[in-house]
């Protein structure tokens, strides 16, 4: 057997307590990357210290993965010692970075040109809005994000939106690199909906809205405009995990002066029950105040929901006029605006077919495997 050349990619936000779209995208990128894999290449994973039952998932999700190395650090430690720029991986190579975790020190590709890394940038949230994140996640990303100027080999970003943002905080030279996402492979409606929509207690007709609960993403606008919203009491049904920021939706509700359960948060939700999610909304909403790529829009696209976003330049960029745009600007009237675009695709059934047929052809444009093969172009061009 000839000799075999390694990508390792590190999967860490797979397992991490709150996977958000990261991990979502580090799966599905490292699966695609195992598919496409050109003849003679293989793909390893690494991962920080974790529980086995972590071990087993990422064994389970990515098949055929040739390695997970375990690290002796936990994540916390992992990335603090990333930081400082203590911690190599195992072995030279290709190293690919869903993220900006990623073991970004000196190296000489001139001398081993095999040895080589690429990290990706996801947003550039840490500088334009800081106050949505944790002050600890504002240092490490921007910390991280100077090593990477400094050792990175390539940047990837998912959209240009981001790579001009980007240019205006890092001078990253020629380094960058657009590969955007797609809408997950695993959203399938289940085999029983009807059972599955009995379990979710799932209204006939119903608003949906998906991502963490945290300030960036926008939810406490969209309760607010569920108030001002005429086409009678549709609840708003949240899929996502408790973030950070105390985003308490019961509590949200109330201040807008909303009747008890018109807005239900329902947690973390499966993929099957995702993608039922989706395929049945009157319409989803997306009002986030800063995107990198925004996936949820993708996957509500791809199950043939009608879309309002925000149009926060990334989004509109992965939208390309498939959905319905509310403007962010004007900050005080953006709950107003958002119940009107609610209004108009609720109490309009052409209107609202029409955004189901424009995002199914959009989400069609997006596909893992084509990400993959850009990635493994980007690696073989350095």
């Amino acid at each position: 057997m000839g000799r075999v050349t390694t990508l390792r990619v590190i999967v860490d936000q797979i397992v991490a307590p709150v996977p958000g779209g990261i991990g979502r995208y580090a799966e599905e990128l490292t699966r695609a990357l195992i598919a496409t894999a050109p003849p003679g290449f293989q793909v390893e994973g690494f991962v920080s210290a974790s529980p086995d039952p972590d071990y087993e998932r990422i064994a389970q999700l990515l098949p055929g993965l040739a390695r997970l190395h375990k690290s002796a650090l936990a994540r916390r430690e992992l990335s603090a010692a990333w930081q400082h720029g203590f911690s190599r991986l195992p072995g030279q190579g290709m190293v690919h970075a869903t993220s900006l975790l990623a073991p970004l020190s000196k190296h000489d590709r001139v001398q081993n040109p095999g040895d080589q890394i690429a990290v990706t940038i996801h947003d550039v949230v840490p500088w334009t809005h800081p106050e949505t994140l944790t002050p600890r996640g504002v240092t490490w990303h921007k910390a991280m994000a100077k090593r990477a100027q400094k050792h990175a080999d390539a940047v990837v970003v998912p959209t240009h939106a981001v790579a001009e943002q980007l240019a205006e905080v890092l001078d990253l030279g020629d380094r960058v690199r657009v590969i955007g996402g797609a809408a997950s492979t695993r959203l399938a409606v289940p085999a029983d909906p009807d059972a599955v929509a009995e379990r979710l207690a799932l209204p006939e007709r119903y608003l949906l809205a998906v991502g963490t609960l945290e300030p960036r993403k926008g939810l406490d606008r969209l309760i607010a405009a569920l108030a001002l919203v005429e086409h009678g009491d549709v609840p708003l049904l949240i899929a996502g995990p408790a973030g950070w920021g105390d985003v308490r939706v019961d509590q949200l509700a109330q201040e807008a002066g909303l009747a008890e359960g018109r807005v239900r948060a329902l947690g973390s939700v499966s993929d099957g029950e995702l993608a039922l999610l989706y395929s049945r909304a009157a319409a989803f909403v997306f009002p986030s105040l800063a995107e990198g790529f925004g996936l949820p829009v993708l996957e509500a696209f791809a199950l043939g929901a009608p879309v309002i976003h925000s149009d926060a330049p990334a989004l509109l960029e992965v939208s390309a006029d498939s959905g319905l745009i509310v403007p962010l600007a004007d900050a005080a009237g953006y709950p107003a605006r958002l119940a009107s675009a609610i209004d108009e695709v609720l109490g309009d059934a052409t209107r609202s077919e029409q955004l189901r047929v424009l995002g199914r052809d959009r989400a069609s444009v997006f596909s893992w495997n084509a990400s993959a093969e850009k990635v493994w172009q980007l690696h073989a061009d350095l």
